[in-house]
């Protein structure tokens, strides 16, 4: 039996967590080990004398007075059944749950001759009876270990040791700019109620990435979106932050299939080994829905479970994606607790995504144009942020604390991971790939975040050959990658079709420079103190090799992303917005045909009507005329089509039409405008 065997292998709980060393570091080792496996041997004497029913209430009482110490309990099938017995077992400690195939299970039965569970009438596939169980043992756990087909017993202690580690440890988050031996790390509600480190650093996990194997990998090829960002999620987030049964109501709230569903990915016919991996299926037609959905619900978790006494107002710089997530998933909490105010560069984003984000009617939201950059909204919330004396007036007068809902925010960065290892999966369960085989994946990159979470699901095992970093004529990233010089002193920002990666100085580069720099926090902190002073920076080349094996990039011009646009529609009839054209012609370009390449399609092609029609020939008269340019989308026959929920946010009156002047005393007297009474 393989829970027996497991627990043979887990006596060295014995040797780590014994009284010797329980006294050296405090470990608390009180373990309950739930499991799948099923088949125990029962009394079959007491089971006649109870009866079937009876027996099982019997072994729910025993359970429920059961009192252990520094002890491995292996639980019975039936006990996550009586929610009273494991609401008791829970407070002796962790329950972890081994998350066995259900195919593995019932090979192992048949090998045993077993046909039949107590509590179930004689008769019922064990299949049946197996799924019908699943519910509870899904309900009822701390940690779960995922078990790869057919895995030993010996590998299955081991990762039920490492996690017991983890949790034990919980090393929690730390900036960039802080020394790794630092002692101020924080906790994932710290890190999501914080949003930007104090010394003005991102954070980072304190501890090393999460990973999958191969074979835990393909445990999670047949599940839905959801199931999938729950298991990915559980990775990274401790129990002791977010209870995994507090997530599942999350994560299955944000990404409900009826207002959030998640295609298939679109394979490019006029290129077989092409995948676009549709991101643009949320309420506001952004890659960022597919984060923002549940961003909120974890951020009001985090105020909950820390009894925070402060409002919140979340400040969000956007380059026109990010704003109008923010603003739709936000509105939504009805908490007069957190606020949300809105900074866009005026003139920087078109007029689809400019009426997005002032149609928004909520009492707890505020939207305001700034007559600059998307460069300087972001880098003002980060002066904000470290500006002491503002903070201390706005806890004083209006007991409220800043935070920020972009990828800035730690919370909103890693909820990224999901779809990036989706897509993989996707490609698998389409039988495109098998698991293990290596992919590109190209992505338009603006403030970085995008291709960072890739590079952590990269991290947790899924096999990215390259991320592919795609530009448009902003390509300071391109520049960068390809020589490790960083210069903005001579730049200047270039007005393009695709302003969401009209992006000069993206965050979360820091983030990214950090983890491939070996967690260097000095070498991150004078990167960017050099290209603050002087507008110029530069890598080591032996850096440089290092980050190579990971990303390569190019960009391309505007013409290009055009011509891409309207021969792609041309070809096969599928139309993508600009953002994903910079995407697609760069992948053309380093296109392998033995391996196929993943393009990250980052928002509907709606959003930028008179581009997308622009590009295809048509005349733009009127550029606010979005119900006309709808109709001659529509009159293309076009796939995808246009979503319902893009057409209704375009119709809704002008709620915001606030425009400043770029100075930071304004925008910070906005703020305090706002929070009045």
């Amino acid at each position: 039996m393989l829970r027996l065997n497991t627990l043979r292998n887990l006596s060295r709980l014995k040797l780590f967590y014994g009284f010797d060393i329980l006294r050296r570091d405090s470990v608390v080792c009180r373990l309950c080990l739930a499991s799948l496996s099923t088949g125990r041997k029962f009394d079959l004497s007491k089971l006649s004398k109870l009866g079937p029913d009876g027996f099982l209430q019997a072994e729910a009482e025993g359970l429920h007075n059961l009192n252990v110490s520094k002890s491995v309990v292996a639980l019975s099938e039936s006990n996550p059944m009586h929610a009273s017995s494991m609401e008791h077992i829970s407070k002796a400690g962790l329950i972890i749950y081994l998350d066995v195939k259900a195919s593995d299970i019932l090979e192992r039965l048949q090998k045993m001759n077993v046909s039949h569970v107590v509590g179930h009438e004689v008769g019922i596939p064990m299949e049946k009876i197996l799924s019908h169980r699943q519910q509870f043992y899904e309900n009822n756990y701390d940690i779960r270990i995922i078990c790869g087909a057919y895995e030993s017993a010996g590998d299955i202690a081991d990762k039920v040791l490492k996690a017991i580690r983890k949790c034990d440890r919980n090393e929690g988050y730390i900036s960039t700019r802080a020394p790794v031996t630092s002692s101020s790390q924080a906790t994932f509600n710290d890190v999501l109620l914080q949003g930007l480190a104090p010394d003005g650093g991102l954070y980072v996990p304190a501890g090393s990435f999460p990973y999958f194997t191969k074979a835990q990998w393909l445990r999670l090829v047949p599940l839905t979106f959801a199931e999938r960002a729950q298991r990915i999620l559980e990775q990274w987030i401790s129990p002791s932050d977010v209870h995994p049964a507090d997530l599942s109501i999350m994560v299955n709230a944000a990404y409900a299939e009826a207002y959030f569903p998640i295609e298939k990915l679109y394979q490019d016919k006029s290129h077989n080994q092409e995948y676009i991996m549709e991101l643009f299926h949320g309420s506001t037609a952004s890659f960022k829905d597919a984060s923002l959905q549940l961003t909120p619900k974890l951020f009001q978790h985090a105020m909950n479970k820390t009894n925070t006494p402060h409002r919140y107002l979340i400040l969000v710089a956007t380059s026109g994606d990010t704003g109008g997530a923010v603003l739709d998933s936000f509105s939504k909490l009805e908490d007069n607790n957190i606020n949300v105010m809105v900074l866009y560069p005026e003139d920087r984003i078109n007029a689809i995504q400019k009426a997005q984000l002032t149609s928004v009617k909520a009492s707890n939201v505020k939207v305001i144009g700034v007559s600059s950059d998307f460069d300087f909204c972001q880098t003002t919330i980060r002066g904000i942020f470290n500006d002491k004396k503002l903070e201390e007036e706005l806890l004083l007068k209006y007991n409220c604390k800043l935070s920020t809902a972009n990828s800035i925010n730690w919370g909103q960065l890693i909820t990224q991971v999901i779809y990036h290892a989706s897509a993989y999966l996707e490609l698998v369960k389409q039988k495109r790939i098998n698991v293990g085989q290596e992919v590109d994946l190209c992505i338009p990159s603006g403030n970085f975040s995008n291709m960072l979470s890739a590079y952590y699901a990269m991290q947790m095992g899924i096999p990215f050959r390259y991320l592919v970093c795609a530009s448009n004529m902003n390509n300071v990233l391109t520049e960068f990658f390809n020589t490790g010089h960083y210069a903005l002193a001579s730049r200047a920002l270039h007005k393009t079709s695709s302003p969401a990666i009209d992006i000069l100085k993206p965050s979360n580069l820091e983030r990214f420079l950090y983890h491939v720099l070996g967690r260097d926090s000095d070498k991150v902190s004078n990167f960017y103190q050099t290209l603050d002073a002087s507008g110029y920076c530069s890598i080591s080349k032996q850096d440089l090799k290092r980050i190579q094996k990971l990303v390569i990039a190019d960009w391309c011009v505007e013409s290009s992303t055009g011509r891409c646009i309207q021969n792609t529609y041309k070809k096969t009839g599928y139309l993508m917005d600009p953002h994903t054209a910079v995407a697609k012609v760069v992948a053309d370009k380093f296109q392998d045909d033995h391996v196929p390449m993943i393009i990250a399609s980052t928002a509907h092609y709606a959003k930028f009507a008179p581009d997308v029609l622009h590009s295809l020939g048509y005349k733009m008269s009127d550029a606010k005329d979005y119900k006309s340019m709808f109709r001659d989308l529509e009159s293309l026959t076009a796939r995808p089509a246009i979503p319902v929920t893009l057409k209704q946010n375009i119709s809704n009156p002008e709620e915001h039409n606030v425009i400043i002047q770029p100075s930071i005393t304004r925008i910070a007297n906005e703020i305090k405008a706002f929070l009045s009474p």
